[in-house]
């Protein structure tokens, strides 16, 4: 695969070949090169690209006036100074000395041109495409850069099949992170993958979601762009603009002025620039042009404390500058190292030949022109960039220092191939000027970033560290006091599409972006979970939310309590009737044989009291939490206890109908009532009728215990089930039968003797009955709340009270308070009264 790989690559740079190596005759500078027990490259860029279109390839010439690159000389001083630390040195490599060669790589031709002199044989100065690429031996071991992911890359791919390391100090793209592709590939600079998420933590911490974003053409920017767009969609940042910078940009064409103009018609405050600097630098020369300000520009690492960006008029009106850096780290010695190389007496420039028109990428006329006045100054930026060529100098020394076998103190020199090496320097972890330097599997750094804010309040430029990001994972830790916002009153710039929603209001997408919504409330019983802000959840069955809530509730859980002060009451009455009941009975027994008592219905009276007693125990299963022993039997006790007194009181007043208008009128009806005992069976018919209903009612519409949740939102009402039922509906309908029955019989016996007169009290009485209950169905029909049971109980104690009021009361009254109206005389007389008025008549 790899020697396939060998001839592609070969036969695609055939032409590149051709024109590199003619120029081989080509003096370099002796600044480029030092002779050494092992070589390293090193790539730069001292001079910059040419930025203009080309209709056909062409080579660049690196060496050309005004062109030189400042930012590009640091860098290959940093490496010259490790070199010569490290051959200086008694501990590391000790007896072994590491050489050199440069190369100035201002364009894609000169960088491939780099590539394959690294690539060469010591002496025939040719690449041979052998079947054991492994053993393949060039005079290089090593490559330090290039700076930028497009010549990376390239440089990548040539040197992968020779698993030649190569140990870039700028090129950040995450795609050179892909082992399958770059098998040889380390950097010194973090991943762009940390740059991105560093980022959208950025933006997420001022709650910009709603940006532009402005990437440069190639690699570098479009790459970025890709995956700043990706991650930042999946943390619900929106796109608002997106362009790329093209390479052939110039400052006013027509390509940057429609650029321009569509961030201006863009309402994000906010634009992310992913971009080299020979492209940053048209970009903001642009808008500074187009006199676009009041925005908060957020810088990428390749360009946030370049002077070559801050250097442009008019830059400081642009709005507020935020950005990723990498951590400052400063290269002891070398500006010193950089005034010596000045003073050194270096001769004159060599003249290039004619004939080299490509030149050999290791000249550099304008480096040997350098006095104290004019020698390129130092600044921030591009220390930090120097030092990540110093530590992937140091970087490559450790991996030969313990392939070598430098520990014991003596370095055992041989041949040493590429591949070799590399797997040394993966293994690498030492200090430097108290930095650790190791690689993850990936070969990037474990290095972290600052966060930086331009700052003009000086009368020069510079720029504040508002604090760092860690990983992993990515972690941001910011002091936003030390930031000067370009709006009023230093306040944070807001960019969204829409304003953040009231709490509990669901977010409605109202176009293609997610971030531009309206805001809608969440109905009743629903919630607005903070994990999806765009659809209301419901609640759980036990819980409930008004409208408009971002959390649910628990229901309240009600039923009729003991410890009201309602149930109070009614335990109290209920439990006094059932002691008057109790009393009843006794004074009855004890006068049994009395007239009134008698007259009442003798023994049959403590049937109609044990029925009422019987209905006045069941209420009080309407107490309490609702059991199943409860639902079963309140209802349907007081509605067989109640037809019992009922039936009691019916067959008792046709009784006297009889006795009194029909014995006579019809004797052989009533020698039959009387010898078939007519009382008694209509009771036991009547009763049982009842009873057959009531265990019809407790079989097929059994009451049972249930939470009921549908009436009141906040409420679970513990209640049973007999309410709605058909059982339920026909034994209230046979007592109101029976009620109505009771009443026509107790009027029909309006005119019998006074003693035997109870038309007036057992009228008033079921009268009373009829109103209680269509009182209850009445409440019933319009209120369905906790104190329903206590209006039933109500209902059914009105019904016992009147009944026991009606038929009892009276004769109590006669029993203990006229004694003189209960005695045989009495009755006797009233009834010769009665005979008297009914032969008048």
């Amino acid at each position: 695969m790899l020697l396939c790989t060998a001839c592609l690559v070969g036969l695609q740079l055939l032409i590149s070949c051709c024109w590199a190596f003619a120029c081989h005759s080509t003096e370099p500078s002796p600044d480029f090169t030092l002779p050494g027990d092992y070589l390293l490259a090193g790539l730069f860029p001292l001079h910059s690209g040419c930025l203009q279109v080309r209709h056909r390839p062409e080579v660049t010439l690196c060496d050309r006036t005004g062109s030189f690159n400042e930012h590009g000389y640091h860098l290959f001083q940093a490496m010259r100074l490790g070199v010569e630390e490290i051959n200086n040195s008694t501990t590391l490599l000790p007896n072994v000395t590491l050489g050199y060669q440069l190369y100035d790589v201002c364009s894609d031709s000169a960088n491939v041109y780099a590539t394959l002199s690294v690539l060469s044989l010591p002496g025939p100065r040719h690449i041979e495409l052998q079947g054991d690429l492994l053993r393949y031996s060039p005079k290089v071991l090593a490559v330090i850069g290039p700076d930028t992911t497009n010549h990376a890359a390239t440089t990548a791919a040539l040197l992968s099949p020779f698993l030649m390391p190569l140990i870039s100090y700028g090129a950040s793209s995450e795609t050179l992170s892909v082992k399958r592709q770059y098998p040889s590939f380390l950097r010194t600079i973090p991943n762009d993958k940390y740059q991105v998420e560093t980022m959208v933590l950025l933006l997420q911490r001022f709650g910009w979601t709603w940006i532009s974003l402005v990437g440069s053409s190639g690699d570098y920017g479009q790459l970025g762009v890709q995956a700043l767009e990706k991650q930042a969609t999946d943390q619900g940042i929106c796109i608002a603009f997106k362009d790329i910078v093209p390479f052939s940009a110039q400052v006013g064409d027509q390509r940057m002025q429609r650029l321009m103009r569509h961030l201006a018609q863009a309402t994000a405050t906010v634009v992310v620039v992913f971009s080299n600097r020979p492209l940053a630098r048209v970009f903001f020369e642009s808008v500074v042009l187009a006199n676009l300000t009041g925005k908060v520009w957020v810088a990428s690492e390749a360009w946030v404390l370049s002077r070559h960006i801050t250097g442009v008029p008019g830059i400081q009106r642009i709005g507020t500058v935020l950005g990723v850096a990498i951590q400052k780290r400063t290269v002891p010695g070398l500006k010193a190292f950089e005034e010596a190389y000045v003073r050194a007496d270096k001769g004159a420039p060599r003249p290039c030949h004619k004939s080299s028109c490509c030149s050999s990428n290791q000249v550099c006329r304008e480096c040997e022109a350098f006095t104290a006045h004019t020698m390129p100054k130092l600044k921030g930026f591009s220390m930090s960039s120097a030092y990540n060529a110093y530590r992937a100098v140091y970087a490559v020394a450790h991996g030969l220092h313990q392939l070598l076998g430098c520990a014991s103190g003596v370095c055992s020199r041989g041949r040493v191939y590429p591949w070799q090496l590399l797997e040394q320097i993966h293994k690498v972890n030492f200090l430097l000027h108290k930095d650790t330097v190791m690689f993850n599997d990936n070969g990037d750094p474990l290095s972290s970033y600052n966060i930086i804010a331009w700052d003009w309040s000086g009368p020069k430029w510079t720029f504040t560290v508002l604090g760092s990001s860690t990983w992993s994972p990515v972690q941001l830790n910011i002091n936003e006091t030390k930031i000067q916002w370009h709006g009023k009153d230093n306040q944070v710039p807001k960019s969204v599409c829409s304003s953040d929603c009231l709490e509990g209001h669901q977010r409605v997408v109202t176009g293609f972006h997610p971030c531009c919504f309206e805001c809608v409330p969440c109905g009743a019983g629903t919630f607005l979970n903070k994990s999806d802000l765009y659809r209301c959840q419901p609640c759980g069955k036990e819980e409930w939310a008004p409208e408009g809530s971002q959390t649910c509730f628990p229901r309240t859980v009600v039923f009729l309590a003991c410890q009201e002060h309602t149930s109070w009451v009614l335990l109290a009455a209920n439990t006094l009737l059932l002691l008057l009941l109790l009393g009843t009975a006794g004074l009855f027994a004890w006068h049994l044989d009395t007239p009134v008592v008698r007259s009442a219905g003798g023994r049959l009276c403590f049937l109609m009291l044990g029925s009422l007693a019987a209905g006045s125990g069941s209420l009080y299963g309407f107490f309490g939490e609702p059991t199943r022993p409860a639902c079963l039997l309140r209802q349907a006790l007081f509605a067989l206890g109640f037809t019992i007194f009922l039936s009691c009181l019916t067959v008792r007043s046709f009784q006297l109908i009889i006795i009194f208008k029909f014995s006579t009128k019809a004797p052989t009806f009533y020698r039959a009532w009387v010898q078939n005992h007519g009382a008694g069976l209509f009771v036991m018919i009547s009763s049982a009728a009842q009873l057959l209903i009531c265990l019809t009612w407790l079989v097929v519409w059994t009451p049972l215990p249930t939470r009921e949740y549908q009436r009141f939102p906040h409420l679970v009402m513990l209640e049973c089930t007999e309410a709605n039922s058909l059982g339920f509906i026909l034994a209230f309908l046979y007592n109101g039968l029976l009620s109505i029955s009771a009443f026509a019989c107790s009027y029909l016996g309006k005119d019998l003797p006074e003693n035997y007169n109870e038309a007036k009290c057992v009228t008033f009485s079921l009268l009373f009955n009829f109103m209680s209950w269509i009182a209850f169905f009445t409440t019933a029909s319009v209120y369905d709340g906790k104190y329903l049971p206590a209006v039933n109980m109500l209902a059914g104690l009105s019904s016992l009270s009147s009944g026991f009021g009606g038929y009892f009361l009276p004769k109590c009254y006669v029993i203990l308070c006229r004694p003189d109206l209960n005695s045989t005389e009495h009755f006797q007389a009233s009834i010769q009264d009665y005979t008297r008025h009914r032969g008048s008549t």
